[in-house]
């Protein structure tokens, strides 16, 4: 499974990368993304836990998305400039990457993270858009890497 750790690592440089420079992502990367993750995941689960897992995360993340676009709407704001096609993508495919308590955890620390480090680079640079699909890749490729030196089991338990 390592070879599909290492696919998934470019793939998060790329989107990184990407979303980072352009602010643009080639919208075929998600799905490369989801598919990938998926795969490792049923490389470590039965996959009916892999598909209970996948359907309770997608439910968070729209969720999450409802949440965002109820306050959008409340502030008379237009959702589409609140938050990019390309980061509701990433959320909607990160969500079969692992476990249910452990993609809570992640998906909250990587929206921390990229809050965090935004603030820290929003100094250098004055842009009016966030690259939060290119930070929130930089994290989880941050875990999978971590996750090729250190047992991952961890990662898809209860």
């Amino acid at each position: 499974m390592w070879y599909l750790k290492l696919l998934l690592l470019i793939v998060f440089a790329l989107v990184l990368y990407q979303d980072f420079k352009n602010r643009l992502v080639y919208w075929f990367l998600y799905p490369i993304i989801g598919i990938l993750a998926f795969a490792i995941q049923l490389h470590n689960l039965p996959s009916s836990i892999a598909l209970t897992n996948w359907g309770v995360n997608l439910m968070f993340v729209v969720l999450i998305l409802a949440v965002s676009l109820i306050y959008a709407k409340s502030r008379n704001l237009d959702f589409k400039n609140t938050i990019g096609i390309g980061d509701v993508l990433f959320f909607l495919f990160i969500a079969g990457t692992f476990s249910i308590v452990s993609f809570l955890v992640l998906f909250v620390f990587s929206l921390l993270f990229s809050l965090i480090l935004h603030l820290v680079l929003s100094n250098k640079k004055e842009q009016s858009t966030v690259p939060l699909a290119g930070y929130m890749s930089l994290f989880f490729g941050v875990v999978y890497a971590v996750s090729f030196f250190w047992n991952d089991t961890f990662l898809y338990a209860y």
